[in-house]
């Protein structure tokens, strides 16, 4: 089940909604939204519910004789059985295909014939899952948040349906102490609405109009792919990506604040950045500081050699690419991203912070679309004949025309797109708040305005949607 989906926003969230409001005290409250978790992912992935939830069980045990144990060596020996345990979950279903075809392509090259293997199947949201499972074991480990005494908000911190399947990754330090005490309030519940609407909005309007002509464009073979149409297919994906992430982090910081939850933002306009360093520190935020806080810092992070502090930051981004999804290409793409941020702790990064803004920007976005066509390339192959046709250098004597895949619906959901990864609508906002703080009027003017937007755009998503228009789940490889 998905939040763009009319079964989501017409029917299991008013329900959930309406039976919370109506229920009384926390705990109570806790189980009602444990009992809608575990619905909404068994709807999706219900063959997987029993395994991770035994899971649960084993983190929540594991959890208690961290907590209870005065011993730094058998406190250390739990946590490490926990990481290995929650991490094999992981290698097993996440890479286990990767490891087989890769190994049965090694057999082949020197002759060997492959081994027969079964194919795993992949539990829906198992890195996110696997993330919020190591942190709470680390978190309780470092003494930053007590282990919970009732597996069931251990439960909750996982299986908690706003940010299941495509996040933000939680902390058991920032979302621990929620689940014994968080504030209810009618703006905290408006601005969670307004949140979803946004988010809803970002990927049914934007997100979804830019899928289709991406889609179709990395599908061509190599003989119809000419420069135009790679150059359009390239930045159609680059924003798509971009507000399909950002639209799902939307709606799950709207729907925590439904709830009563903070979660930490994910997304800072990263398409303005000025270098790759700075666009981690605006992208994906919850999953960047993740492998800040739990990888890179343990390693040493910058307090170590530089030649050390480079080899850090190559193994973080390496686990990144990993992390995304069990395809080489995948693996490029992270390790690529921490090539630069390591050229950028050298002359290189002198040499580009001493450009003007407007080639700064630019240095930026060509990284990020290169990036970005190897990441969702199918293969290597794939991506550099992509790549061959955005530089020209490519033959395609049977081109598809541009205007098969420009169409007027694409323009518009791109120049959206593009107008909305600046600053200019919150600066626009911030001006006309200026204007009107000290206008009583102008004021309750903009609080119908705001309404009225809201409702408009909820409309125009929810028609979209019940049309039956392309709907694609960009997060299931992850």
């Amino acid at each position: 089940m998905l939040f763009s989906t009319p079964l989501f926003f017409f029917l299991f969230l008013p329900v959930v909604l309406l039976v919370y409001l109506l229920l009384p005290g926390i705990r109570v409250r806790n189980t009602w939204l444990l009992i809608a978790s575990l619905v909404f992912y068994a709807w999706g992935e219900v063959g997987f519910v029993v395994l991770l939830l035994q899971s649960v069980l084993v983190n929540y045990i594991l959890g208690r004789a961290i907590d209870r144990s005065d011993s730094p060596g058998r406190r250390r020996l739990f946590a490490t059985i926990g990481i290995v345990i929650n991490l094999g979950l992981l290698v097993f279903f996440k890479y286990f295909n990767l490891g087989a075809e890769t190994w049965n392509a090694l057999l082949q090259k020197f002759g060997a014939a492959p081994v027969p293997v079964s194919h795993v199947p992949l539990p829906l949201g198992i890195s996110f899952f696997t993330f919020h499972a190591l942190s709470y074991l680390i978190d309780i480990y470092r003494r930053k948040q007590p282990a919970a005494a009732d597996p069931r908000d251990v439960a909750l911190y996982i299986f908690l349906f706003p940010q299941l399947i495509a996040g933000p990754i939680l902390r058991w330090s920032a979302i621990g102490p929620q689940l014994i005490r968080r504030g209810h309030s009618v703006e905290k519940f408006a601005e969670g609405v307004r949140r979803f609407v946004q988010g809803l909005a970002k990927k049914v309007l934007i997100a979804n109009a830019l899928a289709l002509p991406a889609d179709r464009i990395f599908a061509l073979p190599a003989a119809q792919l000419s420069a135009p149409d790679a150059w359009f297919g390239g930045a159609a994906y680059m924003l798509q990506i971009y507000f399909d992430f950002s639209g799902y982090s939307d709606m799950a910081v709207g729907l925590g604040k439904m709830f009563g939850f903070e979660f930490l933002e994910n997304f800072r306009l990263p398409y303005i950045s000025q270098s790759i360093q700075e666009f981690w520190r605006r992208w994906h935020i919850s999953l960047s500081t993740w492998f800040r806080d739990y990888v890179y810092i343990p390693l040493g992070g910058n307090r170590v050699s530089n030649t050390r502090t480079y080899l850090n930051l190559l193994i973080v981004f390496f686990l990144c690419g990993l992390w995304h999804g069990a395809n080489w290409t995948f693996v490029a793409w992270g390790l690529y991203h921490g090539l630069f941020l390591v050229l950028e702790r050298t002359r290189f990064g002198a040499l580009v912070g001493s450009l003007p803004r407007v080639l700064k920007h630019f240095y930026v976005l060509l990284v990020l679309l290169i990036g970005w066509v190897v990441f969702r390339a199918d293969n290597f192959a794939v991506a550099a004949n992509y790549l061959y046709a955005m530089a020209g250098l490519a033959s395609a004597p049977d081109a598809m025309p541009l205007l098969r895949y420009a169409t007027g619906e694409a323009i518009c959901a791109m120049v959206l797109g593009i107008f909305f990864s600046t600053a200019l609508p919150a600066q626009l906002a911030a001006a006309l708040a200026r204007v009107a703080s000290s206008r009583p009027a102008l004021q309750a003017l903009g609080a119908v305005v705001d309404i009225a937007a809201v409702l408009v755009l909820f409309s125009l998503s929810a028609a979209w949607v019940a049309t039956g228009t392309y709907n694609p789940f960009i997060y299931f490889r992850f």
